[in-house]
């Protein structure tokens, strides 16, 4: 299913086959986390600027439209019309983000919906359950994620229980992909490696759920209040106990240099709602940096947003308009935006592949790693 190809220090290049299709890695996915990319951008629209995985989320999918409901209309990469592959995370992240509605159990986390309020419980096999009536290509572990800094006795308990979920998970799932009305038969089952800032927990956990031989390992719980030195320090710290045939996947993250200097720490998956996001508020990554196009100086300008960019916006659009269909807030902004940050993450990952196939990896790193953080 993995095979990494090449390789320059601890980076990697390499291909993932899934049931949908193969990936190349380093890859980026982009972000829909409702089975639509928020910024008004179609399956369709990702076919054009370079997509390889569309990543959705459990939890909000399970309460609307509900899993139940994609599952009758054939899955979800029917549902939203995307035929590659997609990856689900397990709403474990959802027992960080809506801590103030939850309490958590041996047997799962009780919820109360951030919609409505109605309660919900979710523990391993429901997750499993979730993502295979949705039928990704990759489903997420179900985890907890701590927040940074956090009680080492605590971070310790959470990742013993988090290990004993992911050998539910994994009997849930095997399971699952028997039954003959399941989605995907094909789909497999990623680890979350936990710990929070401590190495030596990063490092025991990820030493105990290598041991369950699964498909593919993530990284998460990072990106989370600690410091990017302190983000590098502990996938520097992880990465050589992490099994060397299988993808490595850094959650939630991050900024352009935060892709490259992890993929020189030999991470191959990333995910980050960032780029979209910053595109809503027109906050546009170009290889020089990064621009801020309500500026009044962008008023009278007809430059592309990156002149070196050849997505359909900058093939189309000057940096006047963009700005003008902002101030007017028409929705055409943000979409056009979207479309341009997404491709650019995508087109990021394809010149860092290019550079790992001609060994010239460490100087692309030395030539953009802190030349994109700038904003101009």
């Amino acid at each position: 299913m993995f095979q990494v190809i090449k390789t320059e220090g601890a980076a990697r290049r390499g291909v993932f086959t899934c049931p949908h299709g193969t990936v190349q890695t380093p890859v980026f996915m982009n972000v829909g986390t409702v089975a639509a990319i928020k910024g008004a951008l179609s399956a369709a629209d990702l076919e054009k600027i370079g997509t390889q995985v569309e990543l959705s989320n459990t939890y909000h999918l399970h309460l609307r439209p509900g899993d139940q409901v994609i599952k009758k209309l054939g899955g979800l990469h029917k549902f939203m019309t995307w035929n590659g592959p997609i990856l689900t995370d397990s709403g474990g992240f959802q027992v960080f983000s809506l801590a103030s509605l939850r309490r958590i159990k041996e047997e799962g986390v009780y919820f109360a919906s951030h919609i409505d309020g109605r309660k919900i419980f979710m523990g391993p096999e429901e997750s499993m359950r979730i993502q295979s009536n949705l039928g990704s290509d990759i489903a997420m572990a179900f985890d907890e994620c701590v927040e940074n800094p956090a009680p080492y006795e605590y971070v310790k308990r959470s990742c013993e229980r988090t290990a004993r979920w992911l050998v539910r998970c994994k009997h849930e799932l095997d399971r699952l992909n028997t039954l003959p009305d399941t989605v995907n038969p094909g789909q497999v089952l990623f680890g979350i490696n936990q710990g929070g800032t401590y190495p030596e927990l990063r490092i025991r956990h990820m030493q105990e759920i290598a041991q369950l031989d699964l498909p593919g390992y993530a990284i998460g719980g990072l990106a989370v209040g600690e410091s990017t030195e302190t983000m590098y320090e502990i996938i520097e710290a992880v990465e050589p106990y992490m099994p060397q045939e299988k993808p490595r996947y850094l959650m939630g993250v991050g900024t352009p240099s935060n892709i490259i200097e992890a993929v020189a720490r030999g991470v191959d998956f990333f995910d980050c709602v960032m780029p979209a996001r910053n595109a809503r508020h027109a906050r546009l990554f170009t290889w020089d940096g990064a621009i801020n196009l309500k500026n009044a100086k962008y008023e009278l300008d007809q430059l592309p947003i990156d002149p070196n960019c050849d997505c359909p916006v900058c093939r189309r659009y000057t940096r006047a308009y963009l700005r003008h269909l902002f101030k007017a807030e028409e929705m055409l902004a943000m979409r056009l935006s979207v479309m341009h940050n997404l491709y650019f993450y995508n087109t990021l990952m394809t010149r860092i592949r290019q550079a790992l196939e001609e060994g010239t990896f460490s100087a692309f790193r030395a030539a953009y790693s802190q030349r994109l953080e700038r904003k101009i």
